[in-house]
C-alpha cells in the first residue's frame, strides 16, 4: 500500500514530523511495533511508572501534529503512547497484508501487546475518537476509561462521514495552495484558528501532508457501527468533548445521540474540529481530571 505519493513527498512529511516533535517541549522516545499488517510507529513520553494513556489521531493526520499542544502537560501525569495510525501519513509502514485483509481490532490488540499494555486509558480526536470508542467496546477489559473528542457515538444505521468530509475539504484540499490551506484550516477551526496559522512548522507540515499523502491508504479502515447494548456498555467510562463550531458534525444531532445513550459530554462554544489544539489548556486539564 503506497502511503506517500512519492519518495520526495515522504521525505518532506517526515522531516516536518520531526520538527513538530521538537516543539512538543518534552523528551520523547520513538518505537516501531511489529504487527500482522506492518510496523506501527508509537511516540512515547512521560515517566514509565505513570498510568498509561494511549492517544489516537485523526484521518490524514499523525501523532506529531495532533498532540503538539498536549504532550508536555499530559506526560507529567501519564506515560503517553501516541500511535501513528497504520495507513496514515505518519511513520507507520503498512505491508501487503494490510491491503488484503486488515482487521482494526486485531491490529490494536497487537499494538497494545507490543507495548506491553494490559490495560490503559485511551483518548482520540476525530477518527481517533472512533478508534478509542471501537476498542473500548470490543475490548472493555483493556480500556479503563476513554475520552472521545470531535466525534459522537457510532450508532448502527449511522451515515458514513465521507459526504460531510468532501463538503468541508472541497475545493481547498484538492488545490492545496498556501491561500487554500489557510482557508481550509479556518473552515475546520473555531475562533482560535491562529494556533495553526501562526505556527510556521504546523503550516508546513500540513501543507506537505495535503500534497504528498495518498488518502486511499486509509481506505482499509472501515467504520463499524454499534448497537444500543454495545454503546450503553461504555457510557460510565466515556467522556465526549465537542466544539459547537465543528463543521464535521451537527451539534443538535450529536447531542441527541449522546443523550439517547446517556453519555457524558461537553460542548465548547467557538471551538471547531481541532478542539485539543484550539483550547489545549482546557482539554489537558479535563483529560487529567477525568482519568485521575
Amino acid at each position: 500500500m503506497k502511503v506517500y505519493k512519492s519518495e520526495k513527498a515522504k521525505e518532506k512529511i517526515l522531516k516536518t514530523y520531526d520538527q513538530l516533535l521538537d516543539e512538543w517541549g518534552t523528551a520523547v522516545e520513538e518505537t516501531d511495533i511489529s504487527t500482522t499488517y506492518g510496523t506501527t510507529h508509537v511516540v512515547q513520553c512521560g515517566e514509565k511508572n505513570n498510568p498509561p494513556l494511549v492517544l489516537f489521531h485523526g484521518v490524514g493526520d499523525d501523532s506529531a501534529l495532533m498532540w503538539i499542544f498536549n504532550a508536555k502537560e499530559l506526560s507529567g501525569h501519564f506515560r503517553i503512547y501516541a500511535v501513528d495510525t497504520i495507513g496514515g501519513p505518519g511513520k507507520s509502514c503498512p505491508n501487503e497484508r494490510y491491503a488484503k485483509d486488515f482487521e482494526q481490532i486485531k491490529w490494536l490488540d497487537e499494538v497494545f501487546d507490543g507495548l506491553g499494555l494490559e490495560r490503559a486509558y485511551a483518548a482520540g480526536v476525530s477518527n481517533g475518537s472512533y478508534l478509542a470508542q471501537h476498542y473500548g467496546i470490543m475490548r472493555p477489559e483493556r480500556v479503563i476509561k476513554m475520552i472521545c473528542m470531535s466525534g459522537s457515538v457510532a450508532e448502527a444505521g449511522g451515515e458514513s462521514p465521507l459526504k460531510t468530509m468532501f463538503k468541508v475539504f472541497f475545493p481547498e484540499a484538492f488545490f492545496p495552495t498556501k491561500k487554500n490551506i489557510e482557508k481550509l484550516i479556518k473552515k475546520l477551526s473555531g475562533d482560535n484558528y491562529g494556533v495553526f496559522t501562526e505556527n510556521s512548522v504546523i503550516m508546513e507540515h500540513y501543507s506537505c501532508m495535503l500534497k504528498g499523502f495518498n488518502n486511499m491508504a486509509m481506505a482499509r479502515h472501515k467504520l463499524k457501527f454499534f448497537n444500543e447494548e454495545q454503546l450503553k456498555s461504555i457510557k460510565d467510562k466515556t467522556l465526549f468533548l465537542l466544539g459547537e463550531s465543528d463543521p464535521m458534525g451537527d451539534k443538535d444531532n450529536a447531542k441527541a445521540k449522546l443523550d439517547k445513550y446517556n453519555m457524558s459530554y461537553r460542548f465548547f462554544p467557538g471551538v471547531g474540529h481541532g478542539i485539543n489544539h484550539e483550547i489545549s489548556d482546557q482539554i489537558n486539564k479535563i483529560i487529567i481530571e477525568y482519568f485521575s
